[in-house]
């Protein structure tokens, strides 16, 4: 059984959504989000990375970062910037990217079924990442980033969406700068409300698809005020968390690309020598860079500036094996680590990955700049293998899915009072 609450969303004002939307906080730098926002003071990365408003320098978990965001986001409620409607309701949220559009339900999950492993995840979360954004929540008093989770679609769910996003007029519709369409619309009816709790009761299980951190913090500021709270019923809104519930035939995992910075002390002919032990190497004579076309199979790029076709040898890897199966796997087991020395991908500095979004171009683009030697171009992970592993109860390698678009922060916001 899956849960879902409705909430009353703090949202942008008419007219105003595409000035307030925001990409995700962990998806540029400082920098970077200081020069999107120098010509926008409504962006709400004023609020999910408000050190852009501190002097530059300023340690990201400093406590005047999280005092910042308070001011800055309850000054866009205070101003009439944001809103919040009247009484609970569900959301509806499309993205419309290269002609291809996802539809997923804004609402909250449960705390107590994250807490339960009733929402399943695939990756583990860094301590670091996790404390900092407890903070964040827990001085803002609200959730500002959605938790970006999937579910193994049921047609009666998939189709009652569907019907909404074609009849209702929607509350927001606007293009980003980076081409993505987003459309919102409120679902405030009570019958429709109910028609999508109970049927959410129906599915046994809801994934994480992205965005583990958010959403392992948001749970333990819950955890921590219901511990605080002597009065405690199991209806406070923290005991509920921000979400953005996609079918999983809608969504679209993207290559997640590997470069390297050296070759372990290797000469090229010591190198190859060492990867055709594990792998069939086959020269692309293509002018277009090698993109994997079926699992087991990599492109390989290095300082010759030819692409290679790699293809994984039978019994090299376990095919019965959920994680082991992997391609990300398999390249980390049977060429990375092995013979490249790189043990662990999360904390090596010699290993630096770059999503399926920036094109196979910015792989050639690294390696005849210099600034790396090797690249790797991969086969997406399945939505599938995701919640293969997740339901194993295992965890999948760093850096295995990139998912787009990104959803954008500043359009729903949970206030946990």
């Amino acid at each position: 059984m899956s849960l879902i609450h409705p909430f009353r969303a703090v949202r942008p004002a008419c007219g105003k959504a595409h000035l307030i939307a925001a990409l995700p906080y962990d998806v540029m730098n400082s920098d970077e989000a200081r020069e999107m926002v120098k010509d926008n003071p409504l962006s709400f990365l004023h609020v999910d990375k408000s050190e852009i408003d501190l002097p530059v320098g300023t340690e990201l978990y400093d406590e005047m970062v999280y005092q910042k965001a308070k001011e800055n986001l309850y000054g866009l409620i205070n101003n009439g910037h944001l809103i919040q409607d009247d009484k609970p309701c569900l959301y509806l949220y499309q993205q419309v990217m290269d002609g291809r559009a996802q539809t997923g339900l804004v609402c909250c999950a449960s705390v107590e079924e994250y807490e339960k492993d009733l929402i399943k995840k695939h990756e583990k979360t860094l301590a670091r990442k996790e404390a900092d954004r407890i903070k964040h929540v827990d001085t803002t008093n609200a959730q500002t980033g959605p938790i970006f989770l999937t579910f193994r679609t049921k047609k009666e769910i998939e189709e009652r969406m569907n019907a909404y996003v074609k009849n209702a007029p929607p509350i927001y519709d606007f293009v980003a700068e980076d081409n993505v369409r987003h459309i919102a619309w409120i679902i405030d009816c009570e019958q429709d409300i109910e028609f999508f709790i109970s049927k959410f009761k129906e599915v046994p299980t809801l994934y994480i698809a992205d965005g583990h951190h958010r959403c392992a913090s948001a749970c333990r500021v819950g955890q921590q005020r219901k511990e605080a709270n002597p009065n405690h019923t199991g209806k406070e809104e923290y005991n509920f968390f921000l979400c953005v519930i996609f079918p999983d035939t809608q969504l679209e995992i993207m290559d997640y690309n590997r470069v390297l910075k050296d070759f372990n002390g290797l000469n090229r002919e010591q190198f190859i020598a060492k990867v055709e032990e594990k792998f069939i190497i086959e020269e692309y004579s293509n002018t277009e860079p090698y993109k994997p076309e079926k699992p087991t199979t990599f492109g390989m790029y290095p300082p010759c500036h030819i692409w290679f076709k790699l293809t994984a040898k039978k019994g090299t890897f376990q095919e019965d094996d959920p994680v082991a199966s992997l391609d990300v796997s398999i390249l980390q087991n049977n060429l990375l680590s092995p013979i490249l020395n790189i043990g662990d991908p999360r904390t090596d500095k010699r290993i630096d990955f770059v999503g399926g979004i920036r094109g196979l171009k910015e792989l050639e683009k690294r390696v005849k700049s210099g600034e790396e030697v090797l690249a790797f171009s991969m086969f997406p992970t399945s939505m599938e293998q995701l919640m293969n592993i997740a339901d194993a109860g295992e965890i999948m390698p760093p850096k295995s899915t990139w998912f787009e678009p990104k959803l954008r922060s500043g359009l729903f916001i949970h206030l946990l009072e």
